[in-house]
Order: C-alpha cells, then structure tokens, then sequence
C-alpha cells in the first residue's frame, strides 16, 4: 500500500491518482434499485402542503400590501368618478348642469 516512513523524503502514499490505494481494488460490493421498483412520488402530496404553506407563508407580505393599495385606489376613483358624474357632483364642480 504505502511506503515505509523515509526521514528525508517523507511517506510515499502511492502515484497520482492511486493514493493509498491497491492497483486492482476487489470486492468492491453495487447495490442499486431498479427504477420501477421505487417511489418517485412518495412523500409528495406531504411536501406539497407543507412546501405550499411555507412559501404562501413568506411571501404574503410582498403580494398582498400592493392588492391593498391597488383595490382602495380603484374604489376611490370609481365612488369620484360615479359622484362627479351626478348632479350634486356637476354641480359642486362648476359644471352647472345645463348643456
């Protein structure tokens, strides 16, 4: 495997590549699954919810302020423009209401 403890040099560990290791490795034991005997989805309807929530979770607050602002906007502008567009609002305005 390894050289034997050389004051000068060192200890040799083997060439690049081999460190430490024997030139042909034996009993080196595969073990694999066959793609059909396993799970892909498993876990995945859990993981979903959870994951869902989490994300839901940390980013309501970046999408819901703006929908806040955005709908009171828009109401406010509807209810301004249906009262401009009314007699007291012609009338408010300085429209006077003849045409």
């Amino acid at each position: 495997m390894g050289g034997a403890a050389d004051a000068k040099n060192g200890h040799f560990i083997g060439n690049w590549g081999e460190f430490g290791t024997l030139p042909d490795p034996q009993r080196i034991a595969t073990y694999s699954l066959s793609s059909n005997r396993q799970r892909p989805f498993a876990g995945a309807f859990h993981a979903a919810i959870f994951n869902s929530f989490r994300r839901f979770r940390h980013q309501v607050l970046y999408v819901v302020p703006p929908f806040i602002v955005a709908y009171a906007t828009m109401n406010w502008a509807v209810e301004r423009n249906e009262f401009l567009n009314s007699k007291p609002g012609r009338l408010l305005e300085g429209g006077g209401g003849e045409e």
